[in-house]
Formats: structure tokens, sequence, C-alpha cells
């Protein structure tokens, strides 16, 4: 608990963190707009993320900044919230302390909206050859892979080689591209994929 002042009155109000400025932390921030407590709002990144369009960066259709705002922004009407930029390290629930990298901080409430994780079922060697799609970096991994198909696919063809037989089969492989899951992103994925090719093809690549 701390003494805080609201409307010109001293007022005792607890401390809540939520931990994550993603959609369920975001939610339960504007959600306690006007009300008697001082929230903390913890993310490792300074913004929040609209994941379902996620998939549009990786393909080169949006920039970062179209599916992207700073969490400060979004919550700066809210007088009882702070952002943080740190990452939890560690929680003592009978403490009731969270542990950041930088620091810790005493809590009332807690709540934790760190979103989801990727299950590679026990094979975390698949993640370099399959990378997951939930973060801009991820994004832009995945662009880049597909940029590079098209470039390896444009040196085969533009070989001696093919001028007199264009080698197919090796094109095809270079450019089939494989989505594992059926959620938000792979399933609009296929829908999306001839304006990724129309884009790409826009970049002079000549396949």
């Amino acid at each position: 608990m701390k003494c805080v002042r609201v409307s010109g009155v001293q007022l005792m109000v607890p401390h809540l963190i939520i931990v994550g400025g993603g959609f369920g932390g975001l939610s339960a921030a504007r959600a306690l707009r006007g009300a008697a407590v001082r929230v903390t709002l913890i993310d490792k990144r300074n913004y929040h993320l609209f994941r379902p369009m996620l998939y549009q960066v990786a393909t080169g259709l949006l920039s970062a900044d179209e599916i992207s705002g700073p969490l400060r922004s979004i919550l700066s009407h809210q007088e009882n919230i702070v952002v943080l930029l740190d990452e939890v390290t560690g929680i003592s629930p009978k403490q009731r302390i969270v542990h950041l990298k930088h620091r810790d901080l005493a809590y009332d409430f807690l709540i934790l909206a760190t979103g989801i994780r990727y299950n590679y079922f026990g094979h975390g060697e698949w993640r370099p050859f399959a990378p997951g799609l939930e973060s801009l970096d991820d994004a832009d991994v995945i662009r880049s892979k597909i940029l590079l198909a098209f470039e390896r696919a444009e040196a085969v063809a533009s070989t001696p080689q093919a001028l007199e037989e264009v080698p197919i089969e090796e094109i095809r492989r270079l450019l089939t591209f494989a989505l594992v899951g059926a959620g938000t992103s792979a399933s609009r994925w296929p829908a999306r994929s001839p304006k990724c090719r129309a884009w790409l093809w826009h970049m002079t690549f000549g396949i």
C-alpha cells in the first residue's frame, strides 16, 4: 500500500503490477483507468504489438510501425499507471516481490500476461529451420529467408545452363514454403501469398 493524493485527498491505494504489454496486459491496464489503484506495467519491449497482422510484416506487406505503438503513448491519458521497460527474472509470492533485471518491486496484486511460447515438442534444434512468429524480430528473420529464397532462385534461373533448359524443379524447391499450424497467422498467410508474390516480383525478380 502507498499513500497517494486523489482529487486533493490522501488515500491508501494498493499497488498492482501487470507483467506483459500484449492484449491481455493492455486490456487489464485500460480496465483499471480511474480505479483507486497504482498500476505498474512491465514489458521487455516498450511497445504494444498487434500480433494478428505480424505475418504481413514477415511477407513485406506492412512495415513494423504499422502494427505497433508505444505503450506510454497508448496509456498516456491514464494517470494511475507507470510503464517500465524491464524484464522479469523471478517472483517471490510469499514476499510479494517481482524481481527485475535492474530492481525489485513490491506489489499487492499481480497480473501475469506474458503471452505465448511456441512448442517444438522437445526439439529445440528445429527452431533455426522453422522460426516462430512471435515478434518483430521473428518477422524480420522470416522476411529475410523469403527474399533470400527468391534471390537463390533468380541465381539458378540465370546460370548459363538455364538458358538451354530452365531448372524448374530446383526453382520450385527453392520457392516452396511450409506452414506448420492452423492458427491465425497460418490460416491467413496462404490467402495473402499472391500479394506477397506480386510485391516480390515488383522488386524486379525475373523468375
